[in-house]
């Protein structure tokens, strides 16, 4: 009983493509019979300039999307000129960039904000007082300098409170130009974005058929002093 029903619905599924293919055929050829008539008829001055507006209205434009319009959204909205372009399958690839750029700007961000935070207490430490230093001491794990070190690391690991903060400097140091630069990636993705927008506008039309090609073969080119042999490029349009 299955393969019955299988074999109806595969049955059914080909009798609706043909008789879809079937009126798209006479769709066709009933909007070349009308183009055809109204040419003629419109040669005869017989139709008013009326109607030939009409059938023009009525023709099916080519889609085309503006490039100027599509780097303006692309600029207001990042994604949205690739919509306009119909170049879905790019999303991802956009929105996949910037949320791996934001990642990278909160995360040297973070780790900035905690080594500036480790730096200003140990030079505090460094220069204050021996009562702070006492209070400190009591209870090293809310200290933040304390806090960031390396898992199996201590103070004395490097060298000491003076090349602890020496080292702490330079860690605050190297994650603002992380983060400095994770921010002009981003800025420069963005951008990145419209331009790839703008071109894909541009280029949307832009013909790939098979009817360019483009061949390179071997050739010999004879002279008074002898053959050689070169390499020979020809285009053609078909």
């Amino acid at each position: 009983m299955s393969l019955v029903y299988k074999n109806l619905s595969i049955l059914v599924s080909l009798i609706f493509l043909m008789s879809f293919g079937t009126q798209a055929q006479i769709i066709t050829k009933s909007n070349l019979i009308l183009e055809d008539t109204v040419s003629t008829l419109q040669g005869k001055n017989l139709i008013p300039e009326k109607v030939v507006q009409l059938s023009d209205s009525m023709k099916l434009k080519a889609f085309r999307p503006d490039p100027i319009r599509v780097a303006w959204m692309a600029a207001i909205i990042p994604g949205y000129g690739q919509i306009l372009n119909k170049k879905y399958w790019k999303l991802p690839l956009v929105y996949g960039g910037f949320v791996g750029f934001g990642y990278a700007i909160a995360w040297n961000s973070s780790k900035y904000n905690s080594y500036k935070n480790a730096y200003l207490d140990i030079n505090k430490y460094n220069t204050g007082d021996e009562n702070y230093k006492k209070q400190i001491d009591k209870d090293p794990s809310k200290v933040s300098f304390y806090q960031v070190l390396p898992k199996g690391y201590s103070v004395s690991t490097y060298g000491g409170y003076t090349a602890y903060e020496s080292a702490l400097k330079s860690a605050q140091d190297g994650y603002r130009r992380y983060r400095d630069l994770s921010i002009i990636l981003t800025i420069g993705y963005y951008a990145l974005t419209i331009v790839d927008a703008y071109v894909d506008a541009q280029l949307y039309d832009f013909d790939i058929s098979p009817n360019l090609s483009m061949h390179i073969q071997p050739a010999v080119e004879h002279s008074s002093t002898g053959n050689s042999v070169a390499m020979q490029c020809s285009f053609s349009l078909k």
